[in-house]
């Protein structure tokens, strides 16, 4: 078995390959949207956003290196096989054709070229650009093995080269110092920037591309699972770091844009403002330029991870035709709106999210706590009803009416609901039960 050790720089760069991955659309207007909405509850907002946005990744890189797992699909198996198939598939069709990918093309559009084209040609601008886009994500994701030189070298630099001088201004010539805070944000900040967090879909990210790094680190010659897994954590560490320190600076211009623009729905055309603002016509071309690289790179990934599992749960199927799927879905997707996208993609992160964080924390806690499935069986069945209520919860208030009503009201008697969180108290529950179930009965 090899010993040979990761250099310095080929974790450094594995580590910016991994923050590629993570930095897309959603990582760059959620933070600005946390910011604006927290107002002068803006540090410990951000505090909740940081736990879920870069603590929950970081421990999802973690779960997949700690229990040298060859990814989601090995991890969730603790639960049992048939459970594996159904949350590796949904987590997938989330991060990849039917949520993260779309909104990828949607946002780059939106924020980055909608200043460049006049009302009545944005829908047909909008399909040109997206076809364009799935074209390039997908030529790039034809070579998985090259991944960590597409974007750890060259991708993410460039992003990083561009953003800095945006977060320079936002530093050096503050707008405004926030204004009161609205919404969840005035009682409870903490949790509403934790949920707030969800929408980067980063945690999901995190199962999907734990596997990604392992490989990159494979192919450069470590092959001994205990050093696959400690690189595979100070990569990820790389990556988080960046990630917080970003995120912070994109949640204090979202602040202090208040002390020049109104508040806006979503952190895109903040951020346009605030680009048009600082460098006149030149910020909406950098901030082009800046969406399209960050929501590029983020594709690539995605649509390498959606190729490599699917080809995993169904070898039938070629990887090439993987990848085609993953390519054309999201753009007929993508042009149905980012608003409608955000409508439809948020119940079911509600969803999803409670049970990707107690499989992440449970294959954490294995040493600790083994892994026996009862054990882990008890804290998904625990999870799942009150997962299932809190993204029944974050649909549109309009359709909490009948049958919906009725279940909600039910849910509302869990701790921390009316925030997302009504799973937290029953996962502790299930957790007790399935320690129990673990000791008194046997293991298959």
């Amino acid at each position: 078995m090899s010993t040979q050790k990761l250099s310095t720089r080929n974790l450094i760069f594995i580590g910016m390959m991994l923050f590629g991955l993570f930095f897309g659309a959603g990582n760059l207007i959620f933070p600005v949207f946390v910011g604006q909405q927290a107002g002068t509850h803006y540090w410990p907002a951000m505090i909740g956003f940081l736990i879920s946005g870069v603590g929950l990744p970081l421990l999802g890189v973690a779960a997949i290196g700690i229990t040298k797992s060859d990814g989601v699909f090995q991890l969730s198996q603790k639960v049992n096989r048939f459970y594996a198939y159904a949350f590796t598939i949904l987590l997938y069709l989330c991060i990849g054709p039917l949520f993260a990918l779309p909104r990828l093309a949607s946002i780059s559009f939106e924020v980055g070229l909608n200043p460049f084209v006049t009302t009545n040609h944005r829908s047909g601008g909008l399909l040109i650009y997206s076809i364009l886009f799935f074209l390039a994500a997908w030529w790039f994701a034809r070579k998985p093995s090259k991944i960590m030189v597409y974007v750890g070298k060259f991708l993410t630099p460039a992003f990083l080269i561009l953003l800095a001088a945006l977060l320079i201004m936002v530093v050096a010539k503050p707008m405004g110092s926030g204004q009161l805070p609205v919404g969840d944000y005035v009682k409870s900040p903490v949790a509403a920037g934790f949920t707030a967090g969800y929408s980067t879909m980063d945690a999901l990210a995190g199962l999907a591309f734990g596997i990604i790094v392992v490989n990159a680190i494979r192919e450069l010659g470590v092959t001994e699972p205990t050093r696959v897994a400690r690189d595979t954590i100070q990569a990820g560490s790389i990556a988080v770091i960046f990630m917080a320190v970003i995120y912070s600076l994109l949640g204090l211009l979202g602040r202090n844009a208040l002390g020049q623009f109104s508040r806006a729905a979503n952190g895109g055309p903040v951020l346009a403002n605030v680009a048009n603002h600082y460098f006149g016509d030149f910020g909406n071309l950098l901030l082009a330029i800046l969406v399209i690289l960050a929501c590029l790179k983020t594709a690539i990934g995605l649509i390498t991870a959606f190729g490599d599992t699917f080809k995993e749960l169904f070898p039938r199927i070629p990887y090439a035709a993987l990848i085609i799927l993953a390519s054309t879905v999201p753009l007929i997707f993508a042009n149905i709106g980012l608003d409608r996208l955000l409508l439809f993609s948020t119940p079911l992160l509600y969803f999803i999210y409670p049970l990707a964080i107690t499989l992440i924390l449970m294959s954490l806690l294995t040493p600790l706590i083994g892994e026996s499935h009862w054990l882990f069986g008890s804290v998904t069945v625990f999870t799942l009803i009150p997962a299932i209520l809190d993204g029944l919860n974050a649909l549109p208030a309009n359709l909490h009416n009948g049958w919906i009503a009725d279940i909600l009201s039910v849910g509302r008697l869990l701790p921390g609901f009316s925030m997302g969180l009504g799973w937290t108290v029953p996962a502790l529950v299930g957790l007790v039960v399935g320690w129990c179930l673990a000791r008194i009965m046997p293991q298959k």
